[in-house]
């Protein structure tokens, strides 16, 4: 089978390995469409992040539909050709955290595509996938694309779940990359009474407001717009950070009243931050980090025509041209989700 890898920044090879069997409790799969994500954009432009680096080849990959092609012993309720959605996430379910019912902050988790570890943890770009049978939901009506998509957007069904109740809330989200913008659609679906989003790319904006925003700012030409919202202490109830930037989440707090909810989702390294504005107005940070049960329960709501996650996908590639889907996610002036289909 072939399988996308990164071995150092800019060296991106699609490559032969083998492929595997089934066990009891398992799936073996056929992929069908995978989503390329900030953190492999990291991998590919600068190979890796922060302090994680690549120290050996790596499949690239968390974002990922697929179609299954073989049953493992014990397993019921899958067929082959039906349509699933794959979590990336496989806590061990017997560490501390995992029995406190924190699985995303599992000790030992498996994440698909992660350099984080050593030996890595490879990744989901691959032709043929085995899959245990908890990671998979029925994404039955949903296009490959869409099922996809499953994975950003139980991200942001998490953070939404982190902020508590959201219903008349009025909500800021500072960063329209797909995090942002799936933000926008997860804190409208929980109730959200007004959404402000903010970028530097007319383009992303451009999405956001389609999907929902009820204002958009682009703070690169209007760097003073965001200065109205934070008279009388403050306008907003709820902070979406979605750059991982100390610019932005500057900009956030000040917009945000008193007692308002950080939520922060961007992760771009340590930031400083404003404490004496966070202490005065008693602000709640809370980090925000991946996801567990919200996966099935995004797949749910994609499925029930509740979220539409179809506007985000703007770019589909073969398989034999994957750099090309790496290179366009790049450029955020015409692209939000770049996505890879397995199936050509």
């Amino acid at each position: 089978m072939r399988a996308i890898v990164i071995h150092a920044a800019r060296d991106l090879r699609i490559e032969d390995h083998p492929e595997e069997a089934p066990g009891p409790g398992q799936l073996r799969l056929r992929l069908a469409t995978g989503g390329v994500c900030g953190s492999d954009l990291h991998y590919y432009n600068h190979g890796g992040f922060g302090a994680v680096r690549l120290k050996e080849p790596m499949i690239l990959g968390h974002e990922v539909s697929a179609r299954v092609e073989e049953v493992g012993p014990g397993v019921t309720g899958f067929a082959p050709g039906q349509l699933v959605a794959v979590s990336p996430s496989r806590p061990c379910g017997t560490c501390r955290y995992c029995l406190e019912g924190l699985p995303n902050q599992c000790l030992n988790m498996r994440f698909y595509g992660s350099a984080m570890p050593f030996p890595h943890i490879q990744g989901a770009f691959r032709e043929v996938l085995v899959a245990d049978v908890a990671q998979c939901v029925d994404a039955t009506g949903l296009t490959p694309g869409e099922a996809a998509m499953a994975e950003p957007l139980a991200v942001t069904l998490h953070a939404t779940t982190r902020a508590g109740t959201m219903l008349g809330k009025r909500v800021l989200v500072t960063g329209c990359g797909p995090i942002g913008v799936l933000s926008i659609l997860a804190a409208r679906r929980a109730g959200a009474a007004e959404i402000v989003a903010t970028d530097l790319s007319d383009f992303t904006l451009s999405l956001a407001r389609k999907v929902g925003a009820d204002r958009v700012i682009n703070t690169g030409t209007e760097p003073d717009a965001l200065a109205a919202y934070a008279e009388g202490k403050g306008h907003f109830d709820v902070l979406y950070e979605c750059t991982g930037v100390a610019a932005a989440l500057a900009g956030g707090i000040a917009a945000l009243r008193p007692r308002g909810v950080i939520l922060q989702l961007g992760l771009g390294g340590d930031m400083s931050l404003p404490m004496m504005a966070i202490t005065a107005k008693e602000l709640d940070l809370r980090g925000s980090f991946r996801f567990h049960t919200e996966f099935a329960t995004g797949v749910a709501l994609m499925r029930a025509g509740l979220i539409d996650v179809k506007p985000l996908i703007t770019h589909t590639v073969p398989l034999a041209s994957a750099e090309d889907a790496f290179r366009v996610a790049s450029d955020r002036s015409q692209a939000m989700k770049a996505q890879i289909s397995f199936a050509d």
